[in-house]
């Protein structure tokens, strides 16, 4: 799924925390995949958003239909149709635990690169190797 790739691309290059991606055309007719991202701050949050809508528009040719939450920018969602993407602010992640919703749905595989950057920023300082 092109879509979900670029989203989650887009949420490494800014720094989003926990990228995930799940199908949930099985259990959803209004769209096919759920892409959750986090950040600690709603000025990283909303840098997350500009970076997916751009990426998704130049790369492939996609604007959303719908956009929702973005004047208080603690959760954004990208309606783009066969894609959703959920940027929220990591208390909102925390609260809401979207993922214990979609749990039974199967995980999209991310890039190596995306699961590499998300990894290298959860490890703590001074820990890591040479």
């Amino acid at each position: 799924m092109q879509l979900v790739r670029l989203a989650a691309e887009a949420a490494s290059d800014k720094l989003a925390d926990d990228i995930l991606a799940y199908d949930v055309s099985e259990q959803l007719v209004i769209t096919d995949a759920f892409v959750l991202c986090s950040a600690p701050n709603d000025r990283q949050v909303r840098a997350i958003v500009d970076e997916v809508e751009k990426r998704l528009r130049e790369d492939a040719d996609a604007k959303p239909v719908r956009r929702e939450g973005e004047r208080e920018g603690r959760w954004i969602l990208l309606d783009y149709i066969d894609v959703i993407v959920h940027i929220q602010h990591e208390e909102e992640r925390t609260y809401y635990r979207l993922e214990r919703l979609w749990k039974d749905c199967p995980v999209i595989e991310l890039p190596e690169s995306v699961n590499a950057h998300s990894a290298q920023r959860a490890r703590p300082v001074g820990s890591q190797r040479d």
